[in-house]
């Protein structure tokens, strides 16, 4: 997992208004919400709103997130194929942190 540790540390690294948290679970989070999140099986999701999850699992080609075999209420998986534009994943994740800014707060 130490490549897609990297890769997720370089992605929240391009996103000055969060930071990485966790030592063994990583993720982000904003207003006591989790929005990234890197799996033990160094799988990225993120999260989005229903409408924007169901968009962009069409989109990506891609499938609903799972971490600790659990299903990720509105996350997507990131596939590989999109971790070579890392510019585009950090959007993504910007775009998931004004999401979750938007929900009342934990």
């Amino acid at each position: 997992m130490g490549r897609k540790l990297k890769i997720f540390d370089a992605i929240v690294e391009k996103c000055p208004r969060f930071e990485r948290k966790g030592k063994s679970m990583i993720y982000t989070s904003a207003n006591g919400y989790m929005f990234g999140l890197l799996n033990k099986a160094g799988e990225i999701g993120i999260r989005f709103s229903k409408d924007v999850q169901e968009q962009y699992i069409k989109q990506f080609k891609s499938s609903i997130y799972k971490s600790y075999g659990a299903v990720m209420k509105g996350y997507v998986l990131i596939p590989d194929s999109m971790l070579e534009d890392l510019d585009n994943v950090a959007k993504l994740l910007n775009e998931s942190y004004d999401y979750v800014i938007t929900l009342e707060p934990k």
